[in-house]
């Protein structure tokens, strides 16, 4: 009985619209897989706080407008610069593609397999806000410092790709070391990590139950690993592109990957991250 209780806590109905509206929003990795986490991934969230909004308006208060108001923020930043950056740049059209294999043609199966998976990583990773409107949660404090934190998250992704796009547009073939990636050599993931944390502090008193709880914390922990991830495939990207560079080496050795001021350099080796 407790557990059934858990259960339906942790699973109420509104929650298959937040699934059928990021599944049908990320289901743009039908046309390219790479968009599923991606281009797909930026709808979604943009799409799961346009519908906590609507679904949820009058329970509306300040923290929770903002909170949506910067999840669709998020999302259309991510999804609009990815898809800037692919229209315009040649490049990285071919960088996308050869890092991607996607010239190889994948299996309708495996594309579905993904689809599911990540509409359902993508709703753990909001459900601390979801949460915050099902049990009708009106604190205030942790909320604003989850979204101070988000806020400062979205700047320092912004700033990242601007600073990134106008170094290569000075030159394509260097690596950026300028800015932002003067202190952290991944800012836009070290930013993402630290979106979400602002998500998770701010569904801290909202969460209710410890299968709300496991949900919210799985969504972080995943999405962590996603980025530590994508940051050790990119330093393997790069050190194929700039090994040889002596510049290039000098910089890894002394420019934290991922964490600011955290002295962890090289994920390349780690063999449990892949």
């Amino acid at each position: 009985m407790i557990l059934l209780s858990a259960f339906s806590n942790a699973f109420p109905s509104s929650i298959l619209i937040i699934l059928g509206v990021c599944a049908l929003l990320c289901a743009v990795g039908f046309y390219k897989f790479v968009y599923f986490l991606s281009v797909g991934y930026g709808f979604a969230i943009s799409g799961a706080g346009i519908i906590m909004l609507i679904m949820y308006f009058d329970k509306l208060n300040i923290v929770s407008i903002i909170l949506c108001a910067l999840l669709i923020i998020y999302g259309i930043r991510l999804s609009g610069f990815l898809l800037y950056r692919e229209l315009k740049s040649s490049s990285y059209r071919k960088t996308l593609k050869t890092a991607t294999n996607e010239e190889k043609k994948m299996p309708l199966f495996v594309k579905a397999t993904i689809w599911v998976s990540v509409t359902i990583l993508y709703v753990m990773q909001v459900s601390p806000v979801f949460y915050r409107f099902v049990n009708g949660s009106k604190e205030t404090l942790l909320g604003l410092m989850g979204c101070g934190i988000m806020i400062i998250a979205l700047i320092i992704e912004s700033v990242a790709d601007l600073q990134k796009s106008q170094a290569k547009k000075v030159n394509p073939k260097r690596f950026c070391d300028k800015g932002l990636y003067n202190i952290v050599r991944c800012p836009n993931y070290f930013g993402e990590i630290l979106f979400w944390t602002g998500v998770l502090v701010s569904g801290v008193t909202s969460l209710n139950g410890y299968m709300q709880w496991i949900i919210a914390i799985l969504g972080y922990i995943l999405i962590f690993y996603v980025m530590v991830s994508g940051a050790k495939r990119l330093e393997i990207r790069q050190n194929k592109n700039y090994g040889s560079d002596e510049e290039y080496k000098a910089y890894v050795n002394k420019t934290p990957i991922l964490f600011p001021f955290i002295p962890i350099y090289h994920l390349e080796n780690v063999k449990f991250i892949k």
